[in-house]
């Protein structure tokens, strides 16, 4: 039995969930609505202020979903209650961001501007030239759009420059005069 789906998931109040055809779930929170079709095959049951995902069968693709699907629903009740957030920093001199409009414009030592467009569902923020904070509902989208963000200017190894997110640690290398004895 998978220990993670079949934990029961708590609906805050204030959160509404519904359960459609084929799957369909729709959540609704202070934070937005996400709504996301899951297998056919689970079994998703609401008992009041709890939901559990229920596998039909043992087979070794009922396993594997029956977690997945749990997860996924945890993450979108968390989502439209706290929601979730990236926190970006950026090193390097003359490297930084700023927000004009609802774009995301940074100078990361090319010789143009890197300009990102704000998605639907994401707020971007940039309190300090050198920090970017990306949040919003969707664990997904927040996590793909902070990717697309460090993906512009990866942090390389020998002096730490680029966008690293703020937990990371950058494993750093000598230069070529530290293997001199």
């Amino acid at each position: 039995m998978s220990r993670i789906g079949k934990m029961p998931i708590g609906v805050p109040a204030g959160v509404t969930v519904t359960v459609g055809a084929n799957n369909e779930v729709t959540v609704k929170g202070p934070k937005g609505e996400l709504k996301q079709q899951f297998a056919p095959d689970m079994m998703i049951e609401q008992n009041g202020d709890t939901i559990e995902v229920k596998r039909p069968t043992d087979n070794k693709e009922h396993r594997s979903l029956h977690g997945l699907t749990r997860s996924l629903l945890h993450n979108m009740i968390v989502g439209v209650t706290e929601g979730f957030k990236k926190q970006l920093e950026i090193n390097g001199v003359g490297y930084r961001a700023a927000k004009q409009g609802n774009k995301l414009v940074m100078n990361l030592g090319y010789s143009h501007q890197v300009e990102m467009e704000e998605i639907d569902g994401i707020s971007i923020e940039v309190p300090q030239p050198n920090q970017i904070i990306i949040s919003g509902p969707d664990k997904q989208k927040v996590g793909q759009f902070a990717a697309n963000v460090r993906e512009k200017r990866p942090p390389e190894p020998y002096k730490g420059k680029g966008i690293k997110y703020v937990d990371e640690h950058i494993r750093r290398k000598e230069g070529k005069t530290g293997s001199k004895k």
